[in-house]
C-alpha cells in the first residue's frame, strides 16, 4: 500500500481490490472489518466518514493487517475478535475461532436450560469461551465450569471470561474432558455441552480450505478416521455427569451426526435423541435427554 495521504475511502476500495485479487470470498466484508480495526470506527462509521485520512499508525496497522489477510490468515486472528450473538470474543492464533452455526446449539441449551432455577452447565472443549459465556450470560443464574486441554484455550477463555465481568459465574480449568472437574460435582449438572473436534483426519488433510486447516488448531479440529473419537469419550462420560432428565448437547458434522445419534440410542439411558439442523440447513446439532426425572 503506498505511504501517501489516504482517506478512509481510497484504503477501503485499494484493500477491497488488493483481496479481491488475493482470492478472498469476501474481500469488502474483510476490507471493512480490517478498517474498523485498525481505525476504531464501526462499520457504519467507515461509511460517513470517507473524506478522514488515515493517521501513520493507523495506515502502519492497516498495511500489517491486509498483508496478513493477504497471506490466507482468517480475519477473526488478524482482528482480533470475533462477535458472537450478544457478546464478542476475542480471538488468537491457537483457538479454535467461533463459527456463526455454534449459535444454534446454544439455542438448543438455552432450551434445556429453561425453567430450571439455578442450572449448573460443564461445558468440555471450550476454546474462546463463547458458548459457556453466552450461556451464562443469557441464563441469568447459571453457574457453568468449562475445560479445555489446551492451556492457551484456557487464557484466553478466562481473559474472554473477566472482560465480561463473569469470574464469579464461569470456572475455567485446564483438563482433559473432565479429568479436573471436583468429583463431588459429578452426577450434579443439568447440561453438558461440547463443540468437539468431529472433522475426520482424511476431511482435515484433503478437503478443508488451507483457511481453516493451515491456521486453527488440529487439537480442535481432527475427529479420529471417523470424526467421533472425542464424542464417544463424551457419551462415556455423560452419565457420570449428569443428573436423571439432563441434557447433552454436542454440534458435530453433517456427516455423522445421524450416526452420533445412533449410538446414543444404542447406549441406552437416553429418553429423547434428536439432530438439529444448523443456520444453513445441515444436521449438525445432537440434543439428547437423559432418562429420570
Amino acid at each position: 500500500m503506498p505511504t501517501d495521504v489516504w482517506t478512509v475511502q481510497r484504503v477501503l476500495d485499494w484493500t477491497v481490490g488488493y483481496l479481491q485479487r488475493k482470492g478472498d470470498e469476501r474481500p469488502r466484508l474483510s476490507a471493512e472489518w480490517l478498517l474498523c480495526a485498525a481505525t476504531g470506527l464501526t462499520r457504519v462509521e467507515v461509511y460517513t466518514n470517507f473524506d478522514r485520512p488515515l493517521t501513520p499508525d493507523e495506515l502502519a496497522l492497516m498495511r500489517e493487517s491486509v498483508a496478513r489477510r493477504g497471506r490466507g490468515e482468517p480475519l477473526q486472528y488478524v482482528t482480533g475478535e470475533m462477535p458472537f450473538r450478544h457478546i464478542v470474543m476475542r480471538c488468537e492464533k491457537g483457538v479454535l475461532i467461533p463459527r456463526p452455526e455454534t449459535e444454534v446449539l446454544v439455542d438448543g441449551c438455552l432450551e434445556a436450560l429453561a425453567g430450571i432455577d439455578a442450572p449448573r452447565v460443564l461445558e468440555i472443549g471450550t476454546g474462546t469461551g463463547c458458548i459457556a459465556l453466552s450461556l451464562a450470560t443469557e441464563c441469568p443464574g447459571t453457574r457453568v465450569i468449562a475445560t479445555d486441554v489446551s492451556p492457551r484455550a484456557v487464557a484466553l477463555a478466562t481473559r474472554n471470561r473477566d472482560a465480561l465481568d463473569l469470574a464469579g459465574v464461569v470456572d475455567v480449568i485446564e483438563c482433559d474432558l473432565a479429568s479436573g472437574v471436583p468429583e463431588a460435582l459429578m452426577g450434579s449438572f443439568d447440561l453438558l455441552v461440547s463443540n468437539p473436534p468431529y472433522i475426520p483426519t482424511a476431511v482435515l488433510q484433503n478437503e478443508v480450505p488451507p483457511e481453516v486447516k493451515d491456521y486453527e488448531p488440529h487439537l480442535a479440529l481432527d475427529g479420529g478416521l471417523d470424526g467421533l473419537d472425542v464424542f464417544r469419550r463424551l457419551l462415556d462420560l455423560a452419565p457420570i455427569a449428569l443428573k436423571p432428565g439432563a441434557t447433552m448437547a454436542l454440534e458435530l458434522s453433517e456427516d455423522n451426526v445421524e450416526m452420533a445419534a445412533d449410538v446414543c440410542r444404542e447406549q441406552g439411558g437416553w429418553s429423547h435423541v434428536e439432530v438439529r439442523q444448523d443456520l444453513t440447513r445441515r444436521p449438525r446439532v445432537l440434543l439428547a435427554t437423559r432418562e429420570g426425572e
